[in-house]
């Protein structure tokens, strides 16, 4: 966390602090807020009305997480790395536990459901402050300027996440389904997380090598690959079982080689040996030769008759 972002952090939180506490004192802050409501802007310009009904939709959770969950993915894959889509899982964690408290804590009720006119509306049991969709909208499109890969593609996708939140939160008070301020602490609650992403980076990083050692060593026991210990050297002394000493200052351990006895190799025959020089030729008794009944020995007179006789 460099410096520069520890006083956005600051600043950030200090502004989101000024809301609330605006809000909770009834300020002109609320006053502005049903100036608006009154004035109703999707009457005032119904043509863009359809248009604006999608365009909200880039700041709902589901599809939003779908897509950049999808691209995020596709880079995953691409660069052999978990971070972008443990990233994203860990920005709308804390997006749904601190956006979330603070609607189910704060219980405001929207301008479609407001009681008393000029008053607050808090504590009655909503769920409007601060704007899921705007603070969704932040999250969601700024975790792709976050994990840029170059600083020129970072500028274009912070003005981009910029614009497309802006323009969400906006659309969300034109259709009169969020107080002006519940989008401006939207804006504040979603910046809050991504500027304390960094924070984060160590504990990601150490949950993808979890990640990464299960998946070895799974494949390992699919594929039948066994790690076998590797012996230890040759005459290295290996321990025996404890035994106690004779005057019982407590376990003694004897290396095995003090106990047995040094064993010839298994390829050597038992006995001794002697040189090769020392060795008594012999020499097989007889003919090598095969016998065969046709065949006479040599010394035998021969029984064939003789030609020309």
């Amino acid at each position: 966390m460099s410096r520069h972002r520890v006083v956005l952090f600051s600043a950030t939180l200090a502004f989101y602090l000024a809301i609330v506490v605006a809000v909770l004192t009834t300020s002109w802050l609320v006053r502005f807020d049903w100036q608006v409501m009154f004035f109703r802007p999707y009457q005032q310009w119904p043509e863009i009305h359809a248009f604006l009904d999608y365009w909200v939709v880039l700041g709902q959770r589901g599809p939003t997480a779908v897509m950049v969950a999808a691209w995020l993915g596709w880079r995953s894959w691409r660069q052999h790395t978990l971070r972008p889509l443990l990233m994203f899982g860990a920005a709308l964690l804390l997006l749904n536990i601190t956006v979330g408290a603070a609607k189910i804590g704060m219980g405001r009720l929207g301008p479609h459901y407001a009681t008393v006119i000029g008053s607050n509306e808090m504590w009655l049991g909503g769920d409007i402050f601060p704007s899921g969709h705007t603070a969704n909208a932040v999250v969601t499109w700024g975790i792709l300027a976050y994990l840029a890969s170059t600083p020129r593609t970072r500028r274009y996708l912070s003005a981009l996440s910029a614009v497309v939140s802006l323009s969400v939160g906006l659309t969300t008070v034109y259709l009169g389904t969020h107080w002006l301020s519940d989008v401006f602490l939207g804006w504040a609650a979603g910046l809050l997380i991504l500027l304390a992403l960094p924070w984060f980076e160590s504990l990601i990083a150490r949950v993808e090598a979890v990640i990464f050692s299960v998946r070895e060593a799974w494949r390992a026991r699919r594929t039948g690959i066994i790690t076998v210990p590797e012996p230890s050297p040759v005459g290295a002394p290996a321990m025996v079982p404890q035994r106690s000493a004779p005057d019982g200052d407590g376990p003694v351990r004897e290396p095995v080689a003090a106990a047995r006895g040094a064993r010839p190799p298994a390829y050597l025959a038992p006995g001794p040996h002697t040189a090769r020089s020392e060795r008594t030729p012999v020499t097989p008794a007889g003919s090598r030769r095969p016998p065969h009944p046709d065949r006479v020995s040599r010394g035998t007179p021969s029984a064939r008759p003789v030609a020309g006789g």
